[in-house]
């Protein structure tokens, strides 16, 4: 059950952006379910211009190779996007594949096949069922429409148990900028550029270069600040594409820039986190605040020794104020010359350590009341500089155990 999130409402449409869903047999049938949606067709207005982050994984899924090269070639007019299988591991003939799906998307809106962007997500090491996704695309087609975000949402899960996606508005100089967005993530998520999908479309005029260090900055501030469980996939993607269809255009140099930006930094600050409350058996939605370091580098460090502790998410899953484990994963990060009699450490506001050692006000009453509660923050000062970091976390529940194990079952 995701942790303080409910099914996305008022999803805006964005003026030159059609999408499209349809259930063709790629994710496996639940029994007395009907089909599920599993794949996605987004298109885009001509003049559309795109900003793209992908995973660092060297193991990248065959979609991924092939969007890259496309993207070298031409702007994108759309993406199609399946879900059920990764199309990760599969050799060449997963490039083959990814590439045909390419070609039948641009057949059917007569385009070039490079002008279409290949997405994935789903089991590793299968092949694509590729007679299920021609009869898809082609169903796919009449049914485009600017108002279909939320089926998207749900087309593109896999694991998930809700939809995510956000809507926002900005008001610059009397122009109404939209932004919508879309990501799926739930377990296999650790940052190392963006670890799920998103799809993000925006009406704003902007030139391709200015949008790329908006989302490169917006995804350093987001994604890259989200872990479950420390695995980064093979086939991870967030894209934002412009479709320039407002009178207003974004300007490095205009100050209303910067509200564009804060938009969207909102939008995947808001996507990330619903990845994080719907983390794979998740019962936590944990912030891990570092404070005092020597860089950002550093606090990241210390966030995510503790947020990928096995022994500090069981604790939390039981919501048992065992803080020897926090302070034991502080202790064993790495730093250079730690000082422990610098570190204090509270869960929420509980000073549970204090220059190294038990704070002598902490009582374990104090800890447990903490503990109990669905949303914990826990904040490490270091004493050591002036830096600090956020990272956002899940315990780890059976459940999670439960969903992994049976995944391919």
């Amino acid at each position: 059950m995701a942790v303080g999130l409910s099914e996305p409402t008022d999803l805006l449409a964005i003026k030159g952006v059609k999408l499209a869903t349809t259930a063709c047999g790629i994710k496996k049938p639940v029994d007395g379910q009907p089909a599920r949606d599993d794949l996605v067709l987004m298109t885009f207005a001509g003049h559309s211009v795109c900003a793209v982050t992908f995973t660092q994984n060297a193991f990248c899924a065959a979609p991924v190779s092939v969007a890259k090269k496309h993207l070298q070639q031409t702007a994108p007019r759309c993406f199609l996007i399946n879900s059920g299988n990764a199309n990760a591991g599969t050799g060449q003939q997963g490039m083959d594949d990814a590439q045909q799906s390419c070609r039948w998307v641009a057949e059917k809106l007569n385009c070039d096949a490079t002008q279409v962007l290949p997405f994935s997500t789903g089991v590793i090491g299968e092949p694509l069922p590729l007679e299920n996704l021609h009869a898809g695309i082609t169903q796919l087609i009449p049914a485009l429409d600017a108002s279909n975000w939320l089926a998207a949402a749900h087309g593109i899960m896999t694991t998930d148990t809700i939809a995510k996606a956000v809507s926002e508005q900005v008001v610059l100089e009397g122009e109404t900028i939209t932004l919508t967005g879309i990501a799926k993530g739930s377990g296999m998520i650790k940052p190392d550029m963006a670890t799920m999908l998103c799809f993000i479309a925006t009406d704003a005029s902007i030139e391709a270069d200015l949008l790329q260090q908006y989302l490169s900055r917006a995804v350093d501030n987001s994604f890259n600040n989200i872990t479950v469980d420390g695995d980064t996939s093979t086939n991870d993607a967030c894209m934002l594409v412009a479709t320039c269809q407002s009178s207003f255009s974004v300007i490095a140099e205009d100050p209303a820039s910067e509200q564009f930006y804060q938009a969207l930094e909102r939008v995947c600050l808001t996507l990330a986190q619903a990845i994080i409350r719907d983390g794979e058996g998740a019962t936590k939605f944990v912030t891990i605040n570092i404070e005092q370091a020597r860089s950002i580098t550093e606090a990241k460090t210390v966030a995510y020794t503790i947020a990928h502790s096995p022994l500090v998410k069981t604790a939390l899953f039981a919501s048992d104020p065992n803080w020897g484990r926090i302070l034991a994963a502080v202790g064993r990060a790495g730093l250079a010359d730690l000082d422990i009699s610098t570190v204090n450490i509270f869960l929420g506001d509980v000073c549970i350590v204090r220059a190294g050692a038990k704070s002598h006000t902490y009582t374990e009453a104090q800890g447990q009341a903490v503990m109990n509660q669905a949303e914990i923050d826990i904040r490490v000062e270091l004493g050591r500089g002036e830096q600090c970091a956020t990272i956002w976390t899940t315990d780890l529940s059976h459940d999670y155990i439960s969903i992994n194990s049976d995944y391919r079952s």
